[in-house]
């Protein structure tokens, strides 16, 4: 999970290193970014790696992005975990964060090391706000 954040964290014009990127999921591993359209209803998209790389790798080198774990929940049983990893975001030479949220992220053991299967992440907003037990100052529990 270290190397996930890593590997797409950079100043403006660093290049990612890709091929370490691809090494850390499974050949059909996916990201999933979700959210909130305006008038409140859900959306998704499922992207592979190199659906990610093609459409967000250029934003990351140009704007600068780094993202860091702020806290992890993981339970594991057997060969597979899963990670509840809360990060905060920031862009170019920002001090604060400009974006805050939860990467739910599958991973699976294949006996020698663990692969990731997915990446599933919500942005936090002000209609569903980071629980204070992830790192946000929700103290209801988030809007679930």
């Amino acid at each position: 999970i270290r190397a996930l954040y890593d590997v797409i964290s950079g100043p403006v014009g660093a290049p990612r290193d890709w091929d370490r990127m691809r090494s850390l999921f499974a050949p059909d591993g996916r990201l999933i970014p979700t959210g909130q359209r305006p008038d409140g209803t859900g959306v998704y998209r499922t992207l592979s790696v190199e659906d990610y790389v093609r459409t967000n790798g250029p934003a990351l080198i140009e704007l600068g992005f780094r993202e860091h774990e702020i806290g992890r929940v993981t339970e594991r049983f057997g060969s597979i975990a899963h990670a509840f990893s809360s990060y905060e975001a920031f862009r170019g030479g920002e001090a604060d964060p400009f974006m805050k949220g939860i990467n739910s992220i599958q991973l699976w053991h294949d006996g020698a090391r663990w692969w990731i299967l997915s990446v599933y992440w919500q942005q936090a907003s002000e209609r569903v706000p980071l629980p204070l037990r992830y790192g946000g100052t929700d103290v209801s529990g988030g809007g679930t």
